[in-house]
């Protein structure tokens, strides 16, 4: 699952033995994002809201975190 980070950055989500790998993409190349740590027991529902919490230093008033289509 790809997220747009306020229109700042992108990031992939996805579900690596048992829990989920945060990864950073730009420029046709993807970097994992060993410092993102997501519960593994949260569901993909849920993703949006906890990097919304994770990453609000970035955001401006208004700004929300989107779920890109795949």
């Amino acid at each position: 699952m790809r997220f747009d980070i306020y229109g700042r950055f992108q990031v992939d989500v996805q579900r690596e033995n048992g829990a989920w790998a945060v990864y950073r993409a730009e420029l046709g190349k993807r970097t994992l994002l060993r410092d993102v740590v997501i519960p593994p027991d949260l569901t993909a529902d849920d993703l949006a809201t906890y990097l919304d919490d994770i990453f609000h230093e970035y955001a401006q008033h208004g700004d929300n975190v989107e779920a890109l289509p795949d």
